[in-house]
Formats: structure tokens, C-alpha cells, sequence
């Protein structure tokens, strides 16, 4: 069972068309954002329930709920081909690309900052890395339904396509790296952010057009890869104007 846990998650889906097959609220819960998924689940004809303290926790298994809950059809991930022709709308194509990301976390966080920061689409590996699943749209606070979402089996094969349509690709290093600020990202642009631990692999830093980094300071010498995800998207966006 696929679910969406949170009151805004839960809302912004709704919102976005989702396909939600019914929406659960703990009996006894108010509020306005609740009353809002009433109403939307009511325009969108989505069965909307209240249910016991038992029922909801047996459903949601998660203290962290928030008093609803949302069974949703299985994930819907776009072919690469769908998301490569719709970017190519934007004036100034933006990817973001995601090689092994593990933590659940980590990856809603990214999420929601791509969602923020206007990313035409979002790529992930498909092994050994984190499912979309009800802690990645939770922590992304529902942007994940918003963003168009791609698995790839070979991202060396992935890259070769991307170049072919006219995208640059910059990945994310902590060796061999310009620094992140001297680089010209007004071109349709395809950003590879790594595994938490080991960085983007070697066959994918060897694919990319240049390497990027944020220079440390302290004695630390990396960031959280959702931070560095915030950092790197909104200097694109700060050179592009936007």
C-alpha cells in the first residue's frame, strides 16, 4: 500500500491530481488545511473517511501523521524522453539529476528545493537508491507530486542522451572541482548531485562536461547533499535572473 502521510503532503496531491484512491482523517481532527482536503477530495470525487485512533495508526504505522492520511496508486515516474521534450518549454532547460541517494530524508529534502527552484525534472538512479515513498513526500512537504520524476537503469547511457538533446552536465565533486560560483550555468543544464558517502561515481564524473564544488571553510569538508543541492540550484537561478 502506497501511502501520503501529512496534512500538506496529503493536500498538495490532492491538488495536483494525484491519483488518490481514499484519504483518511483521524476522527476528531480540525483545522483549516484539514477542512481543505475535505473539499478537495469532495471536488475530485476521492472517498474521505474518519477513522478511529486503532484504524488510523494500523494504516499509517507513523507518529508522525499528522491526523491524515491518503492511499495513493503506485508512484508514477515519467519516461526520460517525456521529460527532456517538456523541459525544452523553459527558456533555459534545468535537470537535476540524482546518482545513488540513499536516505529517504535527504532525498524529500532535495525535492522540495527542486520543486522551489523551478527544476524542469528530476532524475534518479534506479539501484541502490531511495524510492519515492510516503517519508520522501512527507519530508518533501508534497513538492514530489509537482515535480516530474524519472528512474534510469545506466546514467553513463542517461548523460550521452541528455548531451545529444543540447544539455551541459555539471556534477557535483569535492576533487578536480571549479568553484561552483565561476561557472556559466546560462545554458540548458543538467546538475548530478552524489551519494552521500562516496560522492557521484567515476564513470558519471567522467560523462560530465565539468565538475563543480563549494569551497569549505571550516575543518568539515562537505555538506549535507541536501544543502549543497540548495546552494548549487539557486546560484543557477541567481546567474539566470530569476
Amino acid at each position: 500500500m502506497n501511502l501520503i502521510i501529512g496534512r500538506k503532503p496529503v493536500l498538495e496531491a490532492l491538488n495536483s491530481g494525484e491519483e488518490i484512491q481514499q484519504v483518511y482523517i483521524l476522527h476528531g481532527q480540525k483545522g483549516s488545511i484539514l477542512d481543505a482536503i475535505r473539499i478537495a477530495s469532495k471536488k475530485r470525487g476521492i472517498k474521505c473517511s474518519e477513522a478511529s485512533t486503532e484504524k488510523f495508526k494500523s494504516i499509517t504505522k507513523n507518529d508522525n501523521a499528522q491526523g491524515v492520511a491518503a492511499i495513493k496508486s503506485e508512484q508514477k515516474y515519467f519516461p526520460l524522453e517525456e521529460i527532456i521534450s517538456s523541459s525544452k518549454n523553459s527558456p533555459l532547460p534545468l535537470l537535476l539529476i540524482l546518482d545513488s541517494i540513499q536516505d529517504t530524508h535527504n532525498l524529500g529534502a532535495i525535492l522540495r528545493t527542486a520543486e522551489c527552484s523551478g527544476v524542469d525534472g528530476v532524475i534518479l538512479t534506479k539501484h541502490n537508491s531511495a524510492q519515492v515513498n510516503e517519508t520522501v513526500i512527507k519530508t518533501s512537504a508534497g513538492a514530489a507530486e509537482h515535480l516530474k520524476i524519472c528512474q534510469v537503469n545506466n546514467l553513463v547511457q542517461t548523460l550521452k542522451g541528455l548531451k545529444e538533446n543540447g544539455f551541459w552536465i555539471a556534477g557535483s565533486s569535492l576533487e578536480n572541482y571549479k568553484n561552483y560560483i565561476q561557472v556559466d550555468y546560462k545554458v540548458p543544464l543538467a546538475l548530478v548531485l552524489g551519494n552521500e558517502e562516496k560522492g557521484i561515481r567515476r564513470l558519471t564524473a567522467e560523462s560530465c562536461d565539468f565538475l563543480i564544488g563549494i569551497p569549505m571553510k571550516g575543518k568539515i569538508q562537505s555538506l549535507n547533499v541536501s544543502v549543497a543541492a540548495g546552494v548549487l540550484l539557486f546560484e543557477i537561478l541567481r546567474q539566470r535572473g530569476n
